[in-house]
């Protein structure tokens, strides 16, 4: 179980010295969308649903104690390497959180809050979570684990807020509000982003990096300002096709947060695919549910989600591993241990 966070340091390593992800969000007239660009060596993976009312324990760390909690909300979350190990996703009060690489992150030394693992730790949020202000609470009763990959968070909710949330000289740094004139990140801080951004004089940047938060920022801005009539899910599409990094873009991410919907294509399967909240019963006795990513469908494909097992999930994961190997080589053992952890969750 410990190999597990070890095994997915050295993964993002060694792809994001090479590529890097973007995301946005579009705020305008009561309608909340948020984009993400997925940049992967491997873009096998699965959507999950995630239920209400599971009772919790985290993957134990090397520097921390495990917690429990009781999920409140369900989510739907974009999962690579094992269910409740998502790379990001949404739960039903609209809180959207995902991540990107962030060279310079430095976790706060271990104390006596538990830890938790970089992917468990957005997990746990939107189980928890319903709005930033709560996430951010969340910082007085659990850390990420020192050792963890160099990530930082983009995240909105249904009230219109966003926020960035980066680990920088061991403290949680926070952009909200007046601090965050751009909803934007990649892949530097977010003050070096706006810094870098406005010294460049809009010209074409050299840091692949600025050059995505700049490009992005600036037809966000546009949108927000001008009349463009084209429907806000397909412009934040625009941006992300913009952004792309060609290859490593394995998934394209649109969150309508006002209409619970999703709206995502993959690498290979460039049809737009829908799933919406709505037709899926999150309650603890039902079964969860999962969707192969890479699929040639179109359209709602609410209805076409299997319940969710291990056996279905196992040759996925099994795929994922493979299709990395080149970056990193993940045991046997670890790959049951994922495999075994959504086995041990049940309801309260």
């Amino acid at each position: 179980m410990k190999r597990f966070l070890s095994v997915i340091v050295l993964y993002f390593v060694s792809l994001y010295t090479s590529s890097g992800c973007t995301t946005f969000l579009i705020n305008k007239n009561g309608q909340l969308i948020f984009g993400r660009n997925y940049d992967w060596i491997t873009g096998t993976g699965i959507i999950c649903t995630n239920l209400q009312g599971l009772q919790k324990t985290s993957m134990k760390t090397e520097d921390g104690n495990t917690i429990s909690w009781v999920s409140r909300y369900g989510s739907i979350t974009f999962n690579q390497y094992g269910k409740e190990f998502p790379t990001g996703g949404m739960n039903e009060k609209g809180l959207v959180v995902e991540l990107m690489w962030l060279d310079g992150t430095k976790y706060p030394k271990p104390d006596a809050r538990p830890s938790v693992g970089v992917l468990q730790w957005i997990q746990y949020q939107l189980d928890c979570s319903g709005t930033i202000d709560e996430v951010l609470a969340t910082d007085k009763i659990l850390r990420i684990t020192t050792n963890g990959t160099p990530l930082h968070y983009l995240l909105a909710d249904a009230n219109g807020k966003a926020a960035t949330i980066e680990f920088l000289h061991g403290k949680m740094v926070v952009h909200q509000g007046k601090d965050l004139p751009f909803p934007v990140l990649t892949n530097n801080s977010y003050d070096e982003s706006v810094q870098l951004t406005k010294t460049g004089g809009g010209q074409s940047f050299r840091d692949n990096s600025i050059d995505r938060f700049a490009k992005a920022c600036s037809m966000v801005n546009q949108f927000q300002l001008q009349n463009i009539t084209m429907p806000a899910v397909d412009y934040a599409f625009s941006i992300l096709d913009k952004v792309s990094q060609g290859d490593w873009t394995k998934w394209s991410i649109v969150y309508d947060i006002t209409s619970k919907k999703i709206h995502f294509k993959s690498l290979g399967f460039s049809n737009i695919k829908t799933v919406a909240f709505a037709p899926f019963d999150f309650s603890c006795s039902s079964r969860a549910k999962m969707f192969d990513i890479n699929q040639l469908v179109r359209g709602n494909i609410s209805g076409s989600f299997k319940d969710f097992s291990v056996g279905q999930n196992k040759p996925l994961l099994e795929t994922a591993i493979r299709e990395s190997s080149s970056q990193v080589s993940i045991s046997e053992a670890t790959k049951e241990a994922i495999l075994n952890y959504s086995r041990g969750i049940k309801c309260k």
